[in-house]
């Protein structure tokens, strides 16, 4: 059995997302093939997703001095307690399908607070003398990335930090099983919004059937 971890970051509500809408239509059909896939959502805006502050440094800070978890305060407990949830959460799925909308040649800042709760060391990579190795081989991943402008082509190709940082992320955690779908144009050239939202569904669908 297959699980999937769903990642979304859009605080519209799906039929007001491409992203979101995209990724549903990948969801779906890559449950029409495989049957036994387990499907768990993370809606990045509804979740308890904290930030690595100053407790959390902390609290990590007297763990590693070699203090009991329960010596920490509430505080510290409930965000530490909570980066760890995340973290054994996605290192137990097979299968990661991200969406994300482009904010400002990036995505919204939720996606980079998760993606520190789930980049640990002895988790989902280690240190060794040649560098840091990822110990997440074998999975695989893929990007549904809204953008209302086109940056797959031209100058403004320099600017799109959303998917190469996601790509490298994941690649650092070992997954370079890596694939992206991009809808794009949909803001700049209105009216052709529906034609690029359908096209990019046919190829969300088609990537699903290709993935086992």
């Amino acid at each position: 059995m297959t699980k999937v971890l769903y990642i979304h970051a859009n605080p519209k509500p799906e039929d007001q997302s491409f992203s979101k809408s995209v990724a549903r239509e990948f969801l779906n059909e890559y449950k029409a093939k495989n049957a036994n896939a387990e499907i768990t959502e993370l809606d990045l805006y509804s979740i308890d997703l904290p930030y690595i502050d100053a407790e959390v440094f902390a609290g990590w800070g007297k763990l590693a001095g070699g203090a009991e978890f329960a010596s920490l305060s509430d505080s510290e407990k409930a965000k530490v307690g909570r980066l760890g949830e995340l973290a054994d959460q996605f290192v137990s799925h097979d299968l990661f399908v991200w969406a994300t909308p482009m904010w400002n040649f990036s995505f919204p800042p939720l996606v980079k607070a998760y993606i520190d709760s789930i980049c640990v060391a002895g988790k989902t990579f280690k240190y060794t003398a040649e560098g840091p190795v990822g110990l997440l081989a074998g999975k695989t991943a893929v990007h549904i990335q809204a953008r209302g402008g086109v940056y797959s082509e031209g100058p403004a190709a320099d600017v799109e930090f959303g998917d190469r940082y996601l790509r490298a992320v994941n690649a650092f955690v070992g997954i370079t099983d890596y694939h992206s779908v991009a809808i794009e144009g949909h803001a700049a050239f209105p009216d052709q919004a529906d034609a690029i939202k359908q096209k990019a569904m046919a190829q969300a669908k088609d990537l699903a059937a290709s993935l086992k």
